[in-house]
Parts: C-alpha cells; sequence; structure tokens
C-alpha cells in the first residue's frame, strides 16, 4: 500500500517523537530531538533504562546548551513510557534503536507498525542492515525507513535516510525532511547498500588498521596519529574526493588520476582497487567539479588551509591569534 500521511502532519508541524530503545544510540537521539524543542516520549525493556537515559540526557545536557537550544528546549519534555504502544500512541514520527540484531529489529518494527498510528513514519537506526530486510513482517512495510545516526547522535550532523524495496519514496521524502528540520545534515540515498556510505569508508580504513596492528606493521597510537595529525584534519570539512582533487593542483581530480592512478595497482592497502576505467574516471572528475561549484583552484586552496588552522586552534595545536583582526582569528 502507498504511504499517505496523514494531511495535518507535515515534517515541519510533527512536535512529537517516539524513541524506542534508549541505550547509548537511542538516549543520543532523546537528547537531540529534547535539544531542538521535541516532546519526546521514550521505551526500553530494561529494568533501569530510565535511569539511566536521564542521566545520559543529564550529561549531554551542556554540551546541548553550548551548540545552542531551540525555544522551548527542555529535558523535562521527555517523558518514559511503560509500554511500547504507550510510547507511540500520539507519535508524529518514531525512532527505533534496538541492538543490531537481524531477527530483533524485524519483530520490533512488525509490532511497531501496528501499535503506530496510520500515516507516522517509522525510522530504524540500524547501522547496516537495508531495510528491505528489516520490513518483512510489517503489514504496512510502505512507511518504515532507515535514518542512520552516527555516535552520538546530539552531536554529529549527520544521518543517511534510504527505504526498502516496499518502501513508498514518500515516506522517504518526508523522513529527510523531518530530520532537515530537526537540524541533522541529511544524506538521501537513492539505493539500498549494506552498511550505506559513511560505515563503508569507516569499516574499510578500521579493516586496514587492524591488519597493520595484527602483522606489527604500526601501533594503535601509530594509526590513530596518522589521521589525527593527518588526513582528518582535512576531511574535516572537504571530504576524500575534493581532498584528492586539490592533489592533482590547478588540473583538478583530471590529473591526480594522471600522476596517482598507477599507485592503484601497489600494495597500499589490502583492499582490492576497482578498475580505473573510462566511467570511473569522468564519473569522479566530473563529480569533483560539480562538488566544487563555483569555486577556482585558489578558492579551495584557501578554504582547506584556513580550515586546516581552525581546527588545530581549536584542537589547542595552534596558539590562537593576539590580533582580533588576523585572519581566521576566532570571532
Amino acid at each position: 500500500m502507498p504511504f499517505s500521511p496523514s494531511p495535518s502532519l507535515s515534517p515541519g508541524s510533527a512536535r512529537r517523537v517516539a524513541c524506542i530503545g534508549a541505550g547509548v544510540i537511542g538516549g543520543g537521539w532523546v537528547a537531540h530531538f529534547l535539544a531542538r524543542g521535541y516532546d519526546v516520549t521514550a521505551w526500553d525493556p530494561a529494568e533501569d533504562a530510565a535511569e539511566r537515559l536521564h542521566r545520559l540526557v543529564t550529561a549531554a545536557w551542556p554540551a546541548l546548551e553550548r551548540l545552542g537550544l531551540a525555544d522551548g528546549a527542555s529535558p523535562d519534555r521527555l517523558t518514559f513510557a511503560t509500554t511500547l504502544a504507550e510510547a507511540v500512541a500520539d507519535a508524529d514520527f518514531v525512532q527505533e534503536s534496538a541492538p543490531e540484531n537481524l531477527e530483533l529489529k524485524r519483530a520490533l518494527l512488525a509490532e511497531l507498525d501496528v501499535a503506530t498510528p496510520p500515516g507516522v513514519v517509522i525510522a530504524s537506526s540500524t547501522s547496516g542492515y537495508p531495510m528491505t530486510d528489516l520490513q518483512t513482517a510489517a503489514a504496512d512495510p510502505s512507511r518504515l525507513v532507515v535514518g542512520h545516526p552516527f555516535n552520538p547522535p546530539y552531536l554529529i550532523p549527520l544521518v543517511e535516510v534510504v527505504g526498502g524495496t516496499r518502501t513508498d519514496p514518500a515516506a522517504v521524502t518526508w523522513a529527510a525532511r523531518f530530520y532537515e528540520r530537526a537540524g541533522k545534515s541529511v544524506l538521501t540515498m537513492d539505493r539500498e547498500l549494506p552498511g550505506f556510505i559513511a560505515n563503508r569508508l569507516q569499516e574499510a580504513l578500521w579493516r586496514e588498521a587492524l591488519h597493520m596492528v595484527a602483522n606489527g606493521e604500526a601501533t594503535v597510537e601509530d594509526i590513530d596519529a596518522s589521521i589525527t595529525e593527518g588526513p582528518g584534519l582535512r576531511w574535516a570539512f572537504m571530504g576524500p574526493c575534493l581532498t584528492f582533487a586539490l592533489a592533482g593542483g590547478e588540473g583538478g581530480m583530471a590529473h591526480m588520476f594522471d600522476h596517482f592512478g598507477p599507485s592503484l595497482k601497489s600494495p597500499w592497502t589490502r583492499l582490492e582497487a576497482p578498475e580505473l576505467d573510462r566511467a570511473l574516471r569522468d564519473a569522479m572528475v566530473d563529480g569533483c567539479a560539480t562538488a566544487a561549484g563555483d569555486r577556482t583552484y585558489a578558492d579551495l586552496v584557501a578554504e582547506r588551509d584556513q580550515g586546516v588552522i581552525n581546527i588545530l586552534r581549536a584542537t589547542n595545536r595552534l596558539p590562537h591569534p593576539t590580533n582580533p583582526n588576523a585572519p581566521g582569528s576566532p570571532a
């Protein structure tokens, strides 16, 4: 059946969020939604879940105050329900954050679908399962989507949104717009991919790190420093594709491939590199041009350099300028 939201329920009018599961991720979602001024009803079957959740929100609140609270934001807007049905009874949006167990999540989403009012989107925080595998037992799979956050959800902006084969695209659109209104940076995927996008990239780096430690090639300290003192400084504001494009100088990604393309076949990683054919080359070159937009090579270099300086200062690895009018000095 097609997804049909209530005519009175738009992404901007949603006011009450049900958070199902109150562990690290679920509790992080609770803190985020509270800080954005929503009423939140939480539910978790663990005996001490309410106490743990209140401790998590209390611990997170000072950071959220520094970020800036929405009008009316308050921990007092949190209610802990005694049953799942009570938690979702008047929800405008549901965020499920149960443990990463396929059968558990599949059964829970089916139960949520029965208990949640019609026309309300139900999102799963799953970190890797495709929604197609999660929605098989639901009576109305059209409203089930993935809303994958990053820990802690109240600080890391990104949420990846994607539906399954039985999800109505309208539900994906509704969820993406809701998350945007709730202050998240939304990456809406047009197809399912196990692990989504960011986790696949994290996993590739993580596996190579484990190989290096297992083989005595690097220590944990070496690996962490290689990122925090190296590419991580650039990735914080200019991802790996544009970073590599700048490595090609004014020739951009095309020149980078001409110069470094053969190294894809070098044993720099235990991952097998894809064939650098014309289609892949063009996709990367065109994608970097789109990402750069109207910014020139000089613009991008200046943006990168200032961004690195800002991060080094923010992490106390560079002194703050004594001249308040100096370029890049804090406002």
